[in-house]
């Protein structure tokens, strides 16, 4: 039995009606380079179950403490069945990528029950219209609570499920498993008054110890949760979301990047990714008649962890960085954005993560509790929800080799995000061997027209890339592309939200 954080029990908290909290990791398999070219999904199913014990918190469930007095436990459920996690569909006729961005979305955005562990997974067949995949692929889809999974442990995920070889021996019986005894309320009561009691005993050792950082830390956030946000611009992406969610992908090839960013001076393959959600992000608003004068800002989560790895502990500290939407030009762009990632001013906000990073260390629930109760406090006054930026863009760690499934080849991994009020749309990037995946899940109400976003998208790197082909030159920032040399996106205009 272990007791969640504060940062994951408050994913539990926040989920509601409209908006929860779960991460969804889509995978895609060739299976003509399985043993016989067919891979079966009790096989998938029995790989699952053989593995299990790798990760012993998918075997995990929720228990809330009785009015929930205290944050919630992780507990082994005594009524674990892999049947109730490990499922099977087929896309209906005649099973095209719009489909299959539909059905994808609307799995994410269905609520897990919280009685069980929360994960489920989805073999899904019927993917032969895809033009650009072999004939007899198919997805495994894996939805789980944020609660329980961090970017990192997402890649864990990822490492039991697959092989670097297509040829793997038949897996093992699943060794004997007996689960834990659930704690009875007068046992959660009693760990309850003890987190209590104790409490100011490790306030004060905060104070004693850590109360310069603590000060930074409290200042930097309330600064971040607070005050940035009317810095930037609102737009039909920082409202309140629906139930509906939309999702889409484009893949590219990592080598592209690599020519894009010599474009500029000591760009990086993440700056230009920026580049190009910034410029896709121009285009579509562009098309709405509703394109800022002022640059969009994005917001890249950190990781801080804290605590042993068992404990499994993460909390996160924002970087933001202006994605340039205002300047036409993408070398230009590209340059504004290289400029600002290397800036003083991200280079102070990561600073913060480590303030945070070393008051978890010496008194996580303490710091962590006090600070997000201070900005909890003072978003209740401005109102339920305070937008942190214009969109959000993660990294979600990939691999740099081939991987398998029961012998099927990975041909593409992506991402499908949670999103909230004021905060509806997330990209994912996801590096696979000598890919990027960048994908966005929005509302569906905000982005009724996923497919001419995901084109703004490509649109976007096709013009960073045709000019990186142009010439074996370099453009600094007090070197400018003329802006005659941009072609301009075609003024289609398309139905706003």
């Amino acid at each position: 039995m272990r007791q969640l954080s504060e940062h994951d029990a408050s994913f539990i908290y926040s989920d509601s009606a409209h908006a929860n909290s779960n991460v969804t990791l889509l995978h895609i398999y060739d299976q003509s380079t399985a043993p016989g070219g067919v891979v079966r999904f009790k096989q998938i199913q029995a790989h699952v179950t053989s593995r299990l014990e790798r990760l012993p918190h998918l075997r995990e469930k929720i228990l809330r403490v009785p009015l929930d007095l205290d944050y919630p436990y992780w507990i082994e459920d005594s009524n674990f069945n892999i049947n109730h996690h490990v499922h099977h569909i087929a896309l209906p006729k005649p099973g095209d990528w719009r489909q299959f961005c539909i059905q994808c979305a609307r799995i994410h955005t269905r609520p897990l029950d919280l009685q069980r562990p929360l994960w489920e997974m989805y073999v899904i067949e019927g993917l032969d219209s895809f033009l650009d995949l072999p004939v007899g692929s198919f997805a495994v889809l894996i939805k789980i609570h944020h609660a329980a999974i961090n970017m990192a442990s997402g890649a864990e995920i990822t490492s039991l499920l697959h092989d670097l070889t297509p040829t793997t021996a038949p897996p093992p019986p699943p060794a004997p498993w007996f689960p834990e005894e659930a704690p009875g309320n007068l046992l959660l009561f009693c760990l309850t008054g003890l987190n209590l009691v104790t409490f100011p005993l490790r306030a004060a050792q905060l104070v004693g110890t850590q109360w310069a950082s603590f000060q930074a830390a409290v200042k930097t956030l309330a600064g971040e949760f607070l005050t940035r946000p009317n810095e930037f611009p609102m737009t039909r992406f920082n409202t309140e979301v629906s139930s509906s969610r939309v999702y889409e992908t484009r893949r590219f090839a990592l080598k592209d990047f690599g020519a894009i960013r010599a474009l500029v001076p000591s760009a990086t393959v993440n700056d230009v990714v920026l580049a190009v959600c910034g410029g896709g992000l121009r285009r579509y608003l562009d098309l709405q008649d509703e394109l800022p004068d002022t640059s969009l800002v994005a917001a890249a989560p950190i990781t801080v962890r804290s605590g042993e790895p068992s404990e499994r502990r993460s909390n996160y500290a924002f970087v933001r960085v202006a994605l340039s939407t205002h300047l036409a030009d993408p070398v230009e762009r590209l340059a504004a954005i290289q400029a600002a990632s290397s800036s003083s001013a991200v280079m102070a906000q990561a600073v913060s993560a480590r303030e945070l990073s070393n008051l978890a260390q010496h008194a996580p629930s303490v710091a962590i509790a006090a600070t997000s109760k201070m900005l909890r406090a003072a978003s209740a006054q401005l109102g339920n929800w305070v937008p942190l930026a214009n969109c959000t863009i993660t990294n979600v760690p990939g691999a740099r080799m081939p991987l398998y499934l029961q012998g099927a080849r990975l041909t593409h991994m992506s991402a499908i995000m949670p999103i909230s009020d004021g905060m509806g749309l997330v990209f994912s990037v996801t590096g696979y061997n000598d890919q990027i995946a960048i994908s966005f899940t929005a509302c569906a109400e905000q982005l009724p027209d996923p497919a001419v976003f995901a084109q703004c998208l490509r649109d976007s790197f096709q013009e960073l890339f045709a000019l990186a082909n142009a010439a074996p030159r370099a453009v600094g920032r007090t070197q400018k592309t003329p802006a005659a040399r941009v072609k301009k996106v075609a003024k289609k205009k398309v139905s706003p939200a």
